[in-house]
């Protein structure tokens, strides 16, 4: 996309909402045969000073979106290197103020939606309307909070809503029909399918079951569906693509980050990564 393509989508983006900006992408997406792909790279890394310039070069490789991991020191949900990235954020000093700061500066110099990756105890630390009132002024689209179980996410979901802001929350290869349903009347702006049980991690080979699983989403809502966790390479993101809607991959592109030997290097890394894996999306 060119420089001044980018600067009048960003302004069209303003006049719209997080949660609007988000259904677009898969409006677009659709009409164009391909999957939305959303790659995640924690706020920090390598450094904070070049961490906005790692999103750039992810974008102009063909990144719909981001996913903005909040560097946070017990994160659950993730596997050794993502842990290993956010000490490394954590230890340059991206705390939760200097990683929104970072978030915003993605938003505005790419001009695509993104979507904070964090866990509860950083939100609810400040307070759900204040994390979602900075969100907002930072430009971001949704929320993500990897730790915060269904049953207790309403109060953060209506923070969400009053400021705009995408909430998005998860379903297993364990949930029940029951459960998809319940997850689906909440309204998500789109539904994160868990894609391997355990932590975040390459594998080089994921459940057979996650076609299921999102089979058994689609019975129950037309909630656009993103798979993660597990998907590691093109070959996993073509497959990840034809099921759903959209997949997002974390660790793989975190790795290539913490293995290069400046952040030339890194962007470069990312931005053959992101390249192979945006040209799989396509049905």
């Amino acid at each position: 996309m060119k420089s001044s393509d980018r600067t009048s989508s960003t302004e069209a983006a303003r006049m719209r909402s997080g949660a609007e900006r988000i259904a677009d992408l898969f409006v677009t997406a659709r009409r164009e045969e391909r999957s939305v792909f959303l790659p995640f790279l924690t706020a920090g890394l390598p450094d904070l000073g070049s961490s906005p310039a790692m999103f750039q070069a992810m974008a102009e490789a063909g990144a719909d979106g981001f996913e903005v991991g909040i560097p946070y020191s017990d994160p659950l949900m993730d596997g050794p290197v993502i842990c290993r990235g956010s000490e490394q954020a954590i230890g340059a000093g991206a705390t939760l103020d200097r990683s929104l700061s970072i978030l915003g500066e993605v938003s505005e110099t790419t001009g695509v939606p993104s979507l904070a990756m964090t866990y509860a105890n950083p939100v609810f630390r400040r307070g759900a309307d204040w994390f979602c009132d900075r969100l907002a002024e930072a430009g971001a689209a949704g929320l993500i909070v990897a730790d915060l179980p269904f049953d207790e996410a309403q109060p953060l979901g209506e923070a969400a809503r009053r400021h705009g802001l995408g909430m998005v929350l998860f379903v297993a290869l364990t949930s029940t029909y029951k459960r998809i349903k319940a997850v689906a009347e909440a309204s998500p702006t789109f539904i994160y399918a868990v894609a391997n049980l355990g932590v975040t991690g390459e594998r080089s080979e994921w459940s057979s079951r996650v076609e299921e699983l999102v089979e058994r989403i689609r019975d129950v809502t037309d909630i656009p569906v993103v798979l993660g966790v597990g998907i590691s390479n093109p070959e996993q993101a073509a497959v990840a693509a034809r099921l759903a809607d959209g997949f997002i991959v974390g660790t793989a592109l975190v790795r290539r980050v913490l293995e290069s030997s400046d952040p030339q290097n890194a962007a470069g890394a990312l931005a053959t990564a992101v390249s192979e894996m945006a040209a799989a999306a396509r049905w």
